[in-house]
């Protein structure tokens, strides 16, 4: 009896432990997936300046206004609601105002272990997890444990809303 139950239930445990892990696996692919319709778009470097061009250019942040032809990004804010020298988190985005009229984007994931950042202020944007400190303006680590910047994010000002690109 025990001889012939033994391996039945190993194989049956075996069997679990795969579909698990396979269920798993699935589960975490389809979360990295991208190209769905309202994805942030994350450029490989920080914007090097903070020009004032409509458009958007090789993965910048756009600041001012359109150029015309924007895309159909998801509206994040109205301009007015980002404060001159500070910034507010928008979920995977955090969208700052360094100077008048200038809108920049980062991606709201510190890049020292991935902690959501929380706010922005004094021109800085500020990590409670280990105490990372980035600049607004250009997403530049400023103090803590990050050494990598803050990778930028595509955005559209058009009158006074500001979208995703």
């Amino acid at each position: 009896m025990t001889g012939t139950q033994g391996p039945a239930r190993s194989v049956a445990r075996r069997t679990v432990v795969t579909a698990a892990g396979g269920a798993g696996l699935v589960a975490a692919l389809t979360a990295c997936g991208g190209g769905s319709e309202g994805s942030t778009e994350v450029a490989d470097t920080p914007p090097a300046d903070g020009g004032t061009t409509g458009g958007t250019t090789g993965g910048t942040s756009s600041t001012g206004s359109s150029t015309g032809g924007g895309g159909g990004g998801e509206v994040l804010a109205k301009t007015a609601d980002i404060p001159e020298s500070g910034g507010k988190v928008f979920g995977d985005v955090v969208v700052t105002q360094p100077q008048a009229g200038e809108f920049k984007a980062f991606s709201s994931k510190c890049t020292h272990q991935g902690c959501a950042v929380k706010d922005v202020s004094e021109g800085l944007i500020n990590c409670p997890c280990h105490n990372s400190m980035f600049d607004a303006s250009d997403g530049s680590p400023k103090g803590g444990p990050a050494t990598s910047p803050l990778p930028s994010v595509s955005i559209v000002v058009e009158g006074d809303s500001i979208r995703l690109a």
